[in-house]
């Protein structure tokens, strides 16, 4: 078995939910660890025998879907430690065309590649009552087979990495709330790294936050050294709700929205760097043009 991803637009009735339930009902049965993470895990449960359910690990949603670095490299890891697994999860519902939605959607687009050779079968469930045009449309493009009332069938409308990989020029723009603080990328990345954990403190950023920037801006400085132009400038600045970092390459070599989504990318030292940073970070953007490329990251305050 390799990775299998399925979508199923959810009408709240009963033939929905028995397609959810038997999916469990076989997974649990067939004796694959069988993991459910949606908002309302007992309505889908509903009809399942105890002893079924007592054999179906269920995980906070909001655990899973976390960031969508983080909620790729959780699903990489429960394939690794368990060998053969089932998921049925509820994705986060963000409007497609701001920065937060664009970017679960670009992660929903890579797992066909990025999980192929796992052992693992995920049902992502949408609520078509809470579904906007735009999300109907991303659910449509992202995953590769639809989940009918029964059976599973070929989704003609899937796009893959082709319907959220287009190349940008710019961050999306975003209020600055306060000064924006530049260093130099230099050939020291030790001197880096303790310039940016003092800026971190004197900003008074929370420790965990300081030493997440400081590792997420050293791997990416080291691309900017080894790969780019060896020159760059690394800023810092308070959004509306966010620390925001921007990295830039004077070279622009990093164009690809989709790096570092894919767990392949780690066998190789910049693929790495980035697969890294996006969980570290929230969000991170990727843009730019032969004048030079731009990472953004994003780290979101944390109640």
């Amino acid at each position: 078995m390799t990775f299998e991803h399925q979508g199923l637009l959810l009408r709240r009735g009963r033939r929905s939910s028995t397609a959810v339930g038997e999916r469990l009902r076989s997974t649990v049965r067939a004796g694959v660890r069988t993991v459910l993470a949606v908002t309302d895990p007992a309505a889908l449960l509903d009809g399942l025998a105890p002893a079924e359910r007592d054999r179906i690990e269920v995980i906070e949603r909001d655990t899973l879907y976390d960031a969508p670095g983080r909620a790729l490299a959780a699903l990489h890891r429960m394939a690794l430690l368990h060998g053969s697994v089932s998921v049925v999860a509820e994705p986060p519902l963000l409007p497609s065309d701001g920065l937060e939605g664009r970017e679960w959607h670009r992660m929903e687009s890579v797992l066909s590649t990025a999980l192929a050779p796992m052992d693992m079968s995920l049902l992502c469930v949408h609520d078509e009552q809470w579904l906007r045009p735009g999300n109907r449309s991303a659910v449509l493009a992202t995953h590769p087979m639809l989940l009918g009332a029964r059976t599973a069938r070929p989704n003609p409308d899937y796009r893959g990495t082709e319907a959220f990989g287009r190349r940008v020029r710019a961050p999306e723009p975003m209020a600055v709330t306060g000064p924006s603080h530049r260093l130099e990328i230099c050939p020291s990345l030790p001197r880096l790294r303790e310039d940016l954990g003092d800026l971190g403190r004197l900003l008074g950023l929370a420790d965990g936050l300081v030493d997440g920037l400081v590792v997420a801006v050293n791997e990416l400085a080291a691309n900017v050294l080894e790969h780019g132009a060896g020159k760059g400038t690394v800023q810092v600045w308070r959004g509306p709700d966010r620390w925001v970092c921007d990295v830039f390459d004077e070279r622009g070599g990093l164009t690809d929205p989709l790096a570092g989504y894919r767990p392949a990318d780690s066998l190789r030292p910049r693929g790495y760097g980035l697969w890294i940073t996006r969980q570290i970070c929230d969000y991170m953007e990727i843009c730019g043009s032969r004048d030079g490329s731009l990472v953004r990251l994003h780290f979101i305050d944390r109640v």
